[in-house]
């Protein structure tokens, strides 16, 4: 198969001159902060983004609404469990509050705060103790703003970038608090792909967010968000939507010239990180009879729903190809169903060309991306889409039809873009197809650049 030359990251700015003769220390961005929620596609998309800046060695994670425990995180948890499943809706500062009155004057009630069996999650503790309503609310907002502090003389603006709907508020507190030292990217929810920059108050601060805040852009300088984000704003979706519920579901603005629009998600694969990926899983990969076809499963979704009907589809096509395959690799996620794995498990787990990843370290993800011929992946994951198009190889989408809303957008612009195709089952792997890959994170990172050059900063890897 033809090989495709992928585009590199964005570079730094030419090097070798003293910070000193370049604005001093205050115009030179050189470390970053990414504040999470647990969902790993979301926090991708902003490590992702700090890679490509050049700063990926120069980075500190901290979790704001934790799923998963994490080592060496600072944690500000949502909490989880019971009638808890009913308020994610709610801003994560007002959720703490209520949650805290509610268990205050209920003591954790078995009865309010739990259902269908569920354990209560209670707040944390610092030695077996409570650490009090404050202490959950603000934990990372003063280490961070201290850390801003205290080092800025010496080190400079602190990079900030948060990404979830819930790292907002928490986000916007540290640049209220400490903007003359901080540049703040503030990030979205994995089901919106938006990134933003914010308006600094003083020279020393600047403000970059990922993810879609539906209305007041003026508090950015910039926003990075997908095309169909903006699909509540066509007519069509227009007609769909009672008119007393569209200032809760759609932008309040078009996009100006603040806005970058992207295709798909951000994310951290690049030509680096495939050409590392290659090296390191080369013992398992090189020997597998060719074309490779790696198979990437997901999840039903508000926005695409499926179950086992779709998983029955799947197989059955793949049954259909196996001809033109030299092997196969499956990959579930951690969303996928157990229905729609023992579905795809029983109909293909015992076949000669076909191996089915058992969830266990290490995750040959990376190696999929390097090594594959060709791509089948389920419509409801823009993270796994946008990556596996990045690739420039030929990548085949299964059960589109069923997805509704803006994700309907998403995939329309994927076809006519060339990108991806309809897995039908007809298809012969053998013959390939190519595209200019989707290169959304580097091109946003050159925006980046350019927005921190127009006010004299620069970044320092």
């Amino acid at each position: 198969m033809k090989p495709i030359r992928l585009p590199e990251p964005p570079g730094s700015p030419p090097m070798g001159v003293p910070d000193i003769f370049e604005g001093g220390v205050y115009g030179v961005i050189r470390r970053a902060v990414v504040i999470g929620t647990g969902f790993p596609s979301s926090e991708s998309q902003s490590i992702g983004l700090v890679k490509a800046l050049g700063l990926s060695n120069k980075h500190t994670l901290f979790l704001c609404v934790l799923r998963l425990s994490c080592q060496h995180m600072q944690r500000v948890m949502r909490p989880r469990g019971g009638i808890n499943e009913w308020l994610l809706w709610l801003p994560v500062s007002l959720h703490k509050k209520l949650y805290y009155i509610l268990s205050q004057i209920f003591g954790y009630s078995q009865v309010l705060l739990t259902a269908r069996g569920e354990k209560v999650i209670s707040p944390p503790t610092e030695n077996g103790r409570s650490v009090g309503l404050s202490s959950i609310l603000e934990a990372d907002v003063k280490n961070i703003v201290t850390m801003a502090r205290e080092t800025s003389e010496k080190d400079g603006p602190l990079l900030v970038v948060a990404c979830g709907r819930d790292t907002i508020s928490v986000a916007s507190s540290i640049k209220r608090l400490v903007s003359e030292n901080v540049f703040v990217v503030q990030g979205k929810h994995k089901r919106c792909n938006i990134t933003y920059l914010t308006s600094p108050p003083c020279l020393h601060n600047f403000m970059f967010q990922i993810q879609h805040p539906r209305s007041h852009l003026n508090r950015f300088d910039m926003v990075i968000t997908p095309q169909h984000d903006y699909y509540p704003l066509t007519p069509r979706a227009q007609e769909q939507v009672p008119r007393f519920l569209r200032r809760w579901i759609t932008p309040q603005e078009r996009p100006d010239n603040r806005v970058v629009l992207t295709v798909g998600a951000l994310h951290q694969v690049d030509s680096a990180a495939l050409r590392s990926a290659a090296i390191a899983w080369h013992e398992e990969f090189a020997p597998l009879p060719k074309p490779l076809l790696v198979v990437n499963i997901g999840g039903p979704t508000r926005l695409c729903r499926y179950g086992a009907d779709l998983a029955k589809q799947l197989t059955g096509s793949l049954h259909n190809v196996l001809g033109s395959c030299g092997s196969v690799r499956i990959s579930f996620s951690r969303r996928t169903p157990e229905k729609v794995s023992n579905t795809v498990l029983k109909e293909l787990g015992n076949h000669p060309k076909i191996f089915i990843w058992d969830g266990q370290e290490p995750n040959p993800h990376l190696g999929h991306l390097a090594w594959a011929d060709a791509f089948v992946i389920t419509a409801d994951s823009v993270s796994m889409l946008s990556e596996a198009c990045s690739t420039g190889k030929p990548v085949y989408v299964v059960g589109a039809e069923r997805c509704t809303w803006k994700f309907v957008e998403f995939h329309k612009t994927l076809r006519e873009r060339g990108l991806v195709r309809p897995f039908t089952g007809f298809e012969d792997i053998s013959e390939s197809w190519s595209y200019p890959p989707l290169n959304d994170t580097a091109e946003a990172a050159n925006r980046v650049h350019e927005a921190l050059a127009n006010r004299g900063w620069r970044l320092r890897p």
